[in-house]
């Protein structure tokens, strides 16, 4: 599958991958990368108000070129609109939660690169049940989403299911 765009907007559960494939993505496509968890939390996981943060995404799809990834579904439209191509990496809750929690284990204690400063890696029961609570809850908001904007013309709707796909993807680069 070929990719020739220079909007991309990557959602998914937490765990499914997103901050990586859009790395990965990047790399490849030489295009600036932005992972929203790094302009929505503040230092000590303290979140952005709602009106700063509509306005740091109106700021940042302004740019002819990027790779956001994040989810963020209240303000998800943002993105998608703007977006000329849109990957949602729609993994089973297993395998989310399995990557969580070795992220939590790569990370112990410490802000990962995709994070906002001082925002240490952190797994809590609240996290855990949103990851597992995912499918359930976003993912026929998301399925609707997707299929408004899969009429328009000129946008690329790009579903994966599995790893073995988004390899497949950054393998047809």
């Amino acid at each position: 599958m070929a990719i020739d765009r220079q909007k991309i907007a990557i959602i998914g559960s937490c765990g499914a991958g997103k901050s990586t494939l859009a790395v990965n993505l990047g790399k490849k496509l030489d295009l600036p990368v932005i992972h929203l968890d790094a302009y929505y939390w503040q230092s000590g996981w303290q979140e952005t108000n709602t009106q700063q943060w509509l306005q740091i995404q109106e700021k940042l799809i302004k740019n002819n070129r990027w790779i956001i990834d994040g989810n963020y579904g209240n303000t998800m439209d943002i993105r998608l609109a703007a977006a000329d191509t849109v990957i949602w990496l729609d993994f089973n809750r297993y395998l989310c939660l399995w990557r969580v929690f070795q992220r939590y284990l790569k990370y112990p204690g410490k802000t990962r690169p995709d994070m906002a400063v001082n925002c240490p890696e952190r797994l809590t029961g609240e996290f855990i049940e949103y990851v597992w609570n995912f499918p359930q809850v976003h993912r026929s908001r998301i399925t609707d989403k997707l299929a408004q904007y899969q009429q328009q013309e000129n946008k690329q709707i790009i579903i994966l299911q599995n790893p073995h796909q988004v390899i497949d993807l950054l393998e047809g680069i």
